[in-house]
């Protein structure tokens, strides 16, 4: 019996999957909602979803390629306290940077934003945010007095 899975299904397969199966274990997962026999409707509609996955994924994927663009011809200026030699009170945070980019009109999550060393020496400081696994950019942080 051919079946098109609804969910995921341990050790049997992925949503949207076309699985051969023994006659009981289809019924059972006809049963409990997690597959569809195998017929020409149910391949279009399937067929159909996955269409519909593909563009909305690559949708995602072009909003990010924008998003980008501009963060890697931005840079971030924050004012911060100095004490002697220069040496900078705190560091920038995630949520501050996050902050920043909101007044400037760009919503990320600030958990995409991956700080490899701390923000907290004067001058330029480049971070990466990962706004889809595909796309990674550069954002330029820059710390004056």
């Amino acid at each position: 019996m051919k079946v098109i899975l609804l969910k995921d299904v341990k050790k049997q397969g992925k949503k949207g999957e076309i699985i051969n199966v023994k006659d009981g274990y289809g019924t059972y997962l006809i049963n409990n909602k997690l597959a569809v026999l195998e017929t020409k409707g149910s391949k279009k509609v399937l067929d159909e979803q996955n269409k519909a996955a593909a563009e909305e994924a690559e949708r995602v994927l072009h909003e990010c390629r924008e998003i980008k663009g501009k963060l890697e011809n931005m840079t971030l200026e924050f004012k911060v306290k100095t004490g002697k030699g220069d040496q900078v009170f705190g560091t920038i945070s995630t949520k501050q940077i996050v902050d920043e980019l909101k007044k400037r009109g760009i919503e990320i999550d600030k958990r995409k934003i991956r700080l490899d060393v701390p923000v907290n020496s004067l001058g330029v400081t480049e971070v990466t945010v990962l706004l889809h696994k595909e796309v990674e950019a550069k954002l330029k942080i820059r710390l004056v007095k």
